[in-house]
């Protein structure tokens, strides 16, 4: 391999944000350099080192065996050279942190204090669906985020910190209503539904993991897309829902709420701390709050 000099980085810098997002437009956008500008780092650096760096598609770059190899080494060197950066205390400079509302909402945000002191800088709290908020931090504009869906995509990697426990719930009067305690299927579905969206995605996920089979028999009395909200219908009296344990723990143990199944094996989620592919080993910031935010997870399931 050919000898990259120190004023190669800006090349480097822009191969590995490619490398990380697939895609010179994103990684153009990130760095604040046009695109064409990004594809002459990379024609450049390619025609330096003597191999190609990517593949192109119509979805993106891919990397090469060799540009994988070459994005590991120089990561760490880049990285760090970011995090100096970072600890040098630049006035402004903010973490941006993603997860579920719920989630954030119920035991993330109690926890903002040792958040702050973790990453030695102001937090940002970003609200959003699992999927939504890994593209975000693909591109650059989260640091970390919980993530209720393993990370698939390049340049993204995630530790398994809990998995949340799924309950179904009602209030009192619902279960007083079942024959014989906690109800069988066919009782259970004559209970109205309070449903996160319109094609029942957790219900359903319980009604499969459980029953084995789809809700289709139940009827949905209710939609709303925050699960806090589902529950505040549910204590009303609005039906039953399946909910995460660590958001009824409360309301169970007051009996506001009421557990109208217990099955032998209830139906878990894996919730991942999700970041760039090497920050948590480059940057003492990111690999600071990742694992407070793991540890403030596992805690709250």
């Amino acid at each position: 391999m050919r000898h990259v000099a120190a004023h190669d980085l800006d090349h480097l810098r822009t191969f590995l944000t490619a490398y990380r997002t697939g895609s010179v437009s994103d990684a153009a956008r990130l760095l604040g350099i046009s695109q064409p500008t990004a594809s002459g780092h990379l024609r450049t650096l390619e025609s330096r080192l003597g191999y190609a760096l990517f593949d192109r598609t119509p979805a993106g770059v891919v990397a090469t065996a060799r540009a994988t190899a070459l994005a590991q080494q120089a990561a760490r060197h880049l990285d760090a050279l970011e995090d100096l950066v970072e600890l040098s205390g630049q006035p402004g400079a903010v973490v941006h942190v993603g997860g579920a509302a719920e989630l954030v909402g119920e035991v993330l945000a109690p926890h903002v204090p040792e958040l702050v002191a973790a990453a030695a800088a102001p937090v940002r709290l970003h609200l959003g669906v699992a999927d939504a908020l890994l593209e975000e931090l693909r591109r650059g504009d989260l640091d970390v985020v919980v993530s209720s869906v393993r990370p698939r995509a390049q340049g993204l990697s995630g530790a398994p910190v809990a998995d949340e426990e799924f309950v179904l719930v009602g209030a009192p009067r619902w279960g007083q209503e079942l024959e014989g305690g906690p109800g069988a299927v066919d009782e259970l579905e004559l209970v109205p539904v309070v449903a996160y969206a319109e094609n029942l995605p957790i219900v359903r996920r319980y009604w499969r993991s459980v029953f084995g089979h789809r809700p289709d028999a139940v009827t949905t009395t209710a939609v709303v897309s925050d699960l806090r909200a589902v529950r505040a219908a549910v204590v009303g009296g609005a039906g039953m829902s399946v909910l995460p344990r660590y958001l009824v723990r409360e309301q169970l143990a007051a009996g506001s709420l009421v557990e109208l199944h217990r099955p032998q094996v209830a139906p878990l989620n894996t919730l991942y701390v999700v970041t760039r592919s090497g920050r948590i080993e480059a940057s003492r910031t990111v690999r600071d709050l990742a694992a407070v935010i793991g540890r403030i997870t596992a805690a709250g399931m």
